[in-house]
């Protein structure tokens, strides 16, 4: 499958869209990646790989609606929702990464949203995936499960974020609000 010149169809330098590639993950530390979508969806259906975070963290990655993916056949667009953080290819003028947010944290949800605020396509590719790999916890997400302080301050940190928004792009910065709150 010619990713390439599938991608070169979507005109990207006329739009302004994010191509979000589909997330999966194994908890085997030795895996035959799979070479095809078909492949990928047999080991899917047999249980050696799950949708990414389908455990612990499905809000993160469901508006990607995976049942849609895999039947399409050509990319289709998905809807922004709270807490979305897909693994996402854009063009290099896109907005960047807010800084306030490294470590573990808001870093991939806060930059959806701002590609959303800003009227970004949110494009699922058909014949994408990414599988992640298991590994140990990384030291930020020990401390942010350990530590009341380091979740303090994330908080502040998104609040501040959303008053940035509001202040950017006004009233459609509501809805992000509004949504932070109903959770």
């Amino acid at each position: 499958y010619d990713h390439r010149n599938s991608i070169q169809q979507l005109e990207l330098p006329q739009r302004k869209a994010a191509l979000i590639v589909p997330a999966f993950e194994t908890l085997h530390y030795r895996l035959t990646f799979p070479k095809s979508k078909a492949e990928l969806l047999s080991m899917l259906d047999m249980g050696s790989l799950y949708t990414f975070r389908y455990h612990v963290w499905p809000k993160g990655h469901a508006p990607t609606d995976y049942a849609k993916w895999r039947t399409a056949t050509v990319p289709y667009r998905v809807a922004w929702q709270p807490d979305f953080e897909p693994y996402v290819v854009v063009r290099r003028d896109c907005p960047r990464y807010d800084q306030r947010f490294v470590g573990f944290g808001w870093n991939k949800v806060s930059h959806i949203m701002e590609l959303d605020a800003q009227e970004y396509e949110l494009l699922v590719l058909p014949n994408a995936f990414m599988i992640h790999m298991p590994h140990a916890p990384s030291f930020d997400i020990s401390k942010f499960r350990l530590s009341a302080g380091y979740r303090g301050c994330l908080q502040t940190l998104r609040e501040e974020f959303h008053q940035d928004l509001s202040r950017r792009y006004g009233a459609a910065a509501l809805k992000y609000l509004t949504a932070e709150r109903s959770l």
